[in-house]
């Protein structure tokens, strides 16, 4: 049984004995800049760091400036460029003391330097140099910080330290074949003949972009060939990564890249120069400080609880040559297992299939009482081939297994599970790599865990402010799709909405707050609310829209929003158009020709206070299609919106509306995800009934009561509607009227609509004050019975507010 963590006291001696004669045989090195990185390289092997660098004297001597470092990315640790000579730090302490600075966890997260570390449980050392060289920085995650063998082994490297190595010059005009000059500023690259061969391109043919290049790798290496290229991710010091390349036959071609940046004159990366050779030429397996190197790259980007897992599984598995790995966290005593390699359940053991649920299992850990100890414990253990273990581990490792506890901020975030079947001998590089890898997995996770749960309520969040479902409408139908942003954790303030409206009207609105967080997402709750609330009242849609921008001016934000509202009548087949600031509606004709809807627009809502809003006429056929659409799925990097709404329209044209859903999902088949996404579609096919329609203005008169019935009555028997039915529709009418009349001031106007068997008789006042039903009348009261015939005669009624007063209307049943 082996144990990485503690190796008793006879390992310790022969890790020191071990570290001197490699750092004996890194002295023979020529190349004084491959010999300071290969001796920093064993604080990590040697020393338990997770970090170390050489500080050296610049030219001033008032700045200790960062000459060299390796491990996983300093921006984790807060690690600095340079350091004030007579400052406070501790680097700064150690080269003037002449004396080591050991600072543990707790002195460390009370320190000005914690400040700028994401997270805390860290453990510092900073050694001089001899012969004034400069300081040597270490730090590590390990709980109890640097042991007693640990820092005798950090001394040694600091004494095998050599001073500062000049920056490597790499002239465009005498490139080697396989050297390359990087323009940190520009993304312009200078590149040797064999680098072209590797990438097989002929010299004419390259463009001298970098982006050319990494277009022909391998879209799964992209993101730790990122975290080269890209200097806001980069400190200075060399680099060392694999990754693969595209052939025009056969697979990819694995290439090593070995990079050093080198700093600009005011301190920030300038320049990446180095080399690109065939990894196959060279010895078969990196460093395995390389390895964690691309691990933490790989980690940095990984967003999900997923993601982490997979990168985990992607560093380890060829490099250690295992047959399987699985990667869990731990909630309570359950292993939920994130990912399995291989993924197929009979990989692995019974008991793990018997609590196979859903696409992964969820194993409980009291079934693996040897399993259970090592999380306890917190250390990695090593069990080689033979070991009596129990069925449900011993089965994932019959020829070794290795389990690896995730620690994360003084706690056991996950366990990865690495086996083989066949007999697996362990090495001192084997276990280094292990140890490094898991911390970092740990961090990785407990980081992901949270991103998934904030993210899961960003998505229920982003749920309730959008409509649930929409509503049926007479003669059209509707469907919408809302996809949110994959970046981060982003608010997306993109919104939709259908609003049925009376006299077989409905509003189409798509919308867009400016921003992505949960202001924007709050903001674009806000002005939903607000247009169905304008538009429910009986405005006409300029109005509707020119009262959410006074409204959105009024509430002091610095945000705006673009917005297309579209009035749709149903009967008549006709709409009005306002566009403050967004994409206008595409139509789709029923002959298949599209059209970008020449729809005048105002500014954005938010903007100005007094603006104006044209309403625009759109003309419908029955099959047509209205789209309406937000900028994230026509707008991208590589082209503008002209040419995203030609490809819009097109794409409209040769779908088939008769299934909106299908339609939908193929406009959104390939939208960019970097920006949410809102697509609303609306099928006008016409209303088949066409509803009849009567107005009367009621003039305040003293028989006005009287002559809405008799406009009633005439108006009813040009209908055909039945006796036996008018004389419930007068009784309705003169109630109604007479409330407005005797109740309210101003213009009273009747509307009678028929559609089919089913009457409506609204009556719209000046008033917004409710009518009221009485509770309860009094044998010898004269009035308040109105309501309560009309309540008795309708199948049923109710009031709407309609431009600031009031509509009381009332449907009745024919035939009953």
């Amino acid at each position: 049984m082996g144990d990485v963590v503690s190796e008793g006291t006879a390992e310790r001696g022969t890790r020191t004995l071990r570290a001197e004669g490699a750092l004996k045989a890194i002295a023979a090195l020529p190349d004084r800049r491959e010999r300071l990185r290969r001796v920093l390289e064993q604080a990590l092997v040697f020393g338990g760091a997770a970090f170390a660098a050489v500080y050296t004297p610049g030219e001033d001597r008032e700045l200790l400036c960062l000459a060299e470092s390796v491990g996983v990315p300093r921006t984790l640790y807060g690690v600095r460029d340079s350091y004030p000579a007579a400052g406070g730090s501790p680097v700064a302490d150690a080269h003037r003391g002449g004396a080591p600075v050991w600072v543990g966890p707790e002195e460390f997260a009370g320190s000005a330097e914690s400040r700028r570390v994401p997270s805390s449980g860290f453990s510092l050392a900073a050694l001089p140099v001899p012969g004034d060289g400069g300081c040597l920085l270490a730090l590590t995650e390990c709980p109890g910080g640097f042991g007693p063998e640990d820092r005798v082994c950090l001394e040694l490297v600091a004494e095998a330290v050599v001073g500062p190595v000049p920056p490597v010059a790499v002239e465009s005009r005498e490139l080697r074949p396989d050297a390359f000059s990087l323009a940190m500023d520009t993304g312009r690259v200078e590149v040797g003949d064999d680098i072209l061969r590797l990438f097989a391109l002929a010299p004419g043919d390259f463009d001298g972009k970098v982006e050319t290049l990494l277009g022909l790798t391998v879209p799964e290496d992209l993101p730790s060939l990122m975290s080269v290229v890209e200097a806001d991710h980069m400190s200075i010091g060399d680099r060392e990564l694999e990754f693969r390349v595209l052939q025009p036959t056969g697979p990819p071609k694995w290439l090593q890249l070995r990079g050093r940046l080198l700093p600009g004159g005011d301190g920030r990366p300038a320049r990446l120069v180095g080399t690109v050779a065939d990894a196959s030429t060279l010895r078969p397996d990196v460093t395995d400080v390389a390895r964690v190197q691309r691990l933490a790259a790989a980690l940095a980007t990984a967003g999900t609880v997923r993601d982490v897992s997979q990168a985990v599984v992607a560093a380890l598995r060829r490099p250690l040559r295992a047959d399987r790995i699985a990667l869990a966290e731990l909630e309570g005593d359950r292993l939920v297992v994130t990912v399995l390699d291989p993924p197929e359940p009979e990989s692995w053991p019974e008991l793990w299939r018997l609590e196979w649920r859903t696409e992964w299992p969820d194993a409980p850990v009291r079934a693996m009482p040897t399993l259970a100890s090592a999380l306890r414990e917190g250390r990695a253990r090593i069990w080689p081939a033979g070991t009596a273990l129990e069925p449900a581990l011993a089965d994932v490792g019959p020829g070794g297994l290795a389990v690896l506890p995730l620690p994360a901020a003084g706690r056991t975030a996950g366990v990865c599970l690495i086996g083989w079947d066949s007999p697996h001998d362990f090495g001192p590089d084997e276990r280094a790599l292990l140890t490094a890898s898991a911390g970092l997995a740990g961090q990785a996770l407990t980081r992901a865990h949270a991103f998934d749960a904030e993210h899961e309520l960003v998505g229920m969040l982003q749920r309730q402010l959008l409509p649930r479902r929409l509503p049926e409408l007479p003669g059209a139908v509707a469907v919408a799709r809302y996809l949110p942003s994959t970046a981060g954790l982003e608010l997306g303030g993109d919104w939709y909405d259908v609003i049925p409206l009376p006299d077989h009207h409905v509003a189409l609105v798509i919308g867009d707050v400016q921003g992505h967080s949960a202001g924007a997402a709050t903001l674009m709750g806000q002005m939903r609310t607000a247009l169905r609330a304008y538009a429910v009242e009986g405005h006409p849609p300029d109005v509707v829209v020119s009262r959410a921008n006074r409204l959105l001016t009024d509430m002091g934000t610095d945000l705006f929003a673009t917005c297309a509202y579209v009035d749709l009548d149903m009967e008549e087949g006709s709409a009005w158009c306002v566009r403050a600031g967004h994409l206008p509606p595409v139509l789709r004709h029923p002959d298949g020709t599209t059209e970008i809807a020449e729809a005048e627009g105002g500014p954005p809502l938010g903007v100005v206070a007094q603006a104006d809003f044209p309403m625009s006429p759109l003309r419908l056929r029955p099959g047509t299609l209205i789209a309406l659409t937000t900028d994230g799925l026509v707008e991208s990097a590589d082209a503008d919106i002209d040419e995203g709404m030609d490809r819009f329209a097109h794409a409209l044209t040769v779908s088939d509306p008769a299934h909106l859903g299908l339609v939908a999902d193929a406009l959104l088949g390939n939208a960019r995800r970097s920006d949410d996404v809102a697509l609303l579609l609306v099928r006008y096919d016409g209303m088949e009934t066409r509803p009849l329609r009567e107005t009367w203005t009621v003039w305040r008169l003293p028989e006005a009561v009287r002559h809405a019935r008799r406009f009633t009555h005439r108006t009813l028997r040009s209908w055909g509607v039945p006796a036996a039915d008018i004389d419930a529709v007068l009784l309705v009418v003169s109630e109604l009227v007479t409330n407005a009349l005797v109740h309210t001031d101003g213009t009273v106007r009747l509307d009678i609509t028929l559609v089919g068997a089913r009457l409506r008789v609204a009556v719209a006042d000046a008033s917004p004050r409710t009518p009221v039903k009485p509770t309860s009348i009094g044998w010898e009261a004269t009035g308040g019975r109105g309501i309560l015939l009309v309540e008795a005669v309708s199948a049923t009624w109710g009031t709407l507010p309609v431009g600031g007063g009031k509509q009381v209307w009332s449907e009745i049943t024919l035939g009953r």
